[in-house]
C-alpha cells in the first residue's frame, strides 16, 4: 500500500524572525491537520520601516499524509 501526501502552502509572519515566522505558520497548520511529515521553506522577505525590519514573512510548503 502506498501512502500519498498532499503539500500545501503557507506564509508565517513575525515581529521576532524569519525562524518564527516559519514557526507560527507550522504552529497554526498542526491545529488542523494530522500527520505532518515535513515543509520546505520557499522564501523569506521582510517589510522595512523606518531603515528597520519590520515583519519578517516565511513562505512556506508543508506535507502531511492523507487518510484513506
Amino acid at each position: 500500500m502506498s501512502n500519498t501526501a498532499k503539500v500545501i502552502e503557507l506564509v508565517g509572519n513575525s515581529d521576532e524572525s524569519w525562524e518564527h515566522a516559519a514557526q507560527s505558520a507550522l504552529n497554526d497548520a498542526d491545529q488542523t491537520l494530522e500527520e505532518i511529515s515535513g515543509i520546505k521553506i520557499a522564501s523569506q522577505t521582510a517589510t522595512v520601516e523606518d531603515g528597520q525590519i519590520d515583519q519578517y514573512k516565511t513562505v512556506l510548503h508543508v506535507s502531511f499524509q492523507l487518510k484513506r
